[in-house]
């Protein structure tokens, strides 16, 4: 007799067991087969194979042959030896992605990673957390924007970078992704500023509660409603509902998507040999994130967009860092261990003691401004810049000034209205002086 394992031994012995049983006529056919969880033809056909081969006609027909659906020897071999010489640092699904796109392998998700995991070249996952109740994306695109920071090594070189990502709840679509040194509030303004001239203005942005967007007075309390960030100052300014995000677990989506981009963007990068942060800028500027939109964004639920069109054209000073300071005596005023010369107006004869706003500009220049003017323009040495404008147009002003075209005639300072007295009280009056003077 062949040498079977004890679990198929112990396996017949019970099937020969309840077809004796049948045959006692203590259990019918029928009865026996719901005991064996088969049905009442395949009872038969095993009464009969015991019948004519005896014990060994019990015993599964498939033992010792190879499946004829089996993945041949050769395949898998090249399957390992490509993971292990060309896409070692990939995850399962890049890896399965890259086999049908690029080497013509078409193999499902689910050979491919148990393939992987008991060859022991990617571990196995451990089971999830509890269960969450999953919130509902916007409807429309606009409604609510992402914005979050995660520092990787992107490179595989040691050095850590921050990749600013800025996609949309509703679509999953991506904005803006780009490496930078560090998170900040400079970081952060320059891709909301790009977003907001490439889309347009959006409703709300959600965001985690790090001190460019909200101050927290106490960790793990809410933040402060008094206290008001450079972001929030901004956002404030376009009529921008800024979210903070009180856990991990509610900014799922974001988290969600900077695992798919550090399962994948570092061996972008790899097999592209791009190792400077400006030449991945390009890369992702250019070609990947409309690559990656295409792949992982979805349609709305709804027809339309919620975004809308930024009419103002100070976004220059709405996005730039703003800081009040008091003109000194000699019309100057210090900044960050500079000392930065006003010139004198037209329209003031002296700024001393005057409060003014600093604005630090994304190029590192430097503007001082007087209510809606412009009174000086700096280098990021303090050294002044050329004069350009008088004043600083707001929206409303640059949408009037722009219908109504080009000036014909140059504006004429009016001279002051004569005060009026108890002798000169009405136009009559006014003009009753004028004849008797005469």
């Amino acid at each position: 007799m062949r040498h079977y394992s004890e679990a198929a031994v112990e396996r017949m012995m019970k099937v020969q067991e309840v077809i004796m049983r049948a045959m006692a006529k203590k259990l019918k056919w029928f009865e026996a087969a719901e005991v064996l969880g088969i049905s009442v033809r395949q009872m038969q056909r095993r009464k009969e194979r015991w019948e004519r081969q005896g014990y060994d006609g019990l015993f599964d027909r498939r033992l010792g042959k190879p499946s004829p659906k089996r993945v041949a020897v050769s395949v898998v071999e090249e399957v390992l030896q490509l993971y292990q010489e060309q896409y070692y640092d990939f995850n399962v699904k890049h890896f399965h992605e890259k086999l049908k796109r690029e080497h013509n392998i078409k193999l499902s998700y689910t050979w491919v990673k148990t393939a992987l995991q008991t060859a022991g070249l990617v571990p196995r996952r451990g089971r999830r957390s509890k269960h969450r109740k999953r919130r509902e994306p916007r409807p429309l695109p606009g409604m609510m924007l992402h914005i979050d920071g995660s520092k990787h090594q992107w490179f595989n070189d040691g050095c850590y970078y921050d990749l600013i990502v800025v996609l949309d709840d509703a679509t999953n679509e991506v904005y803006y992704a780009q490496l930078v040194e560090e998170e900040s509030t400079v970081t952060v303004l320059a891709a909301l500023r790009e977003v907001i001239e490439k889309k347009g203005l959006f409703c709300s942005l959600y965001c985690d509660r790090a001190s460019h967007f909200f101050l927290t007075p106490k960790a793990g309390e809410r933040v402060s409603d008094k206290h008001i960030t450079q972001v929030g100052r901004a956002l404030a300014a376009l009529n921008i509902r800024l979210i903070p995000a009180y856990s991990p677990e509610a900014r799922g989506r974001s988290e969600r998507n900077f695992r798919t981009w550090q399962g994948r963007l570092p061996q972008e990068l790899r097999i592209r040999n791009l190792e400077t942060v400006a030449a991945a800028n390009e890369f992702l500027r250019t070609s990947y994130i409309a690559f990656f939109n295409a792949q992982f964004a979805r349609e709305a639920q709804e027809p339309g967009t919620a975004f809308t069109t930024c009419q103002r054209t100070d976004l220059e000073f709405v996005f730039a860092l703003h800081y009040e300071r008091t003109v000194a005596r000699d019309n100057t005023v210090e900044y960050g261990k500079r000392v930065l010369q006003i010139e004198k107006t037209n329209w003031r004869c002296s700024l001393a003691g005057c409060k003014v706003t600093v604005y630090q500009h994304a190029d590192q220049t430097i503007s001082i401004g007087y209510g809606p003017h412009i009174v000086g323009r700096y280098h990021e040495t303090g050294q002044p810049l050329p004069a350009t404008a008088a004043a600083r147009p707001s929206s409303k002003q640059a949408a009037q000034s722009e219908a109504r075209g080009p000036k014909t005639k140059p504006a004429v300072e009016m001279p002051p209205l004569r005060k009026a007295t108890k002798r000169v009280a009405s136009r009559s009056g006014l003009e009753k002086s004028r004849s008797t003077a005469a």
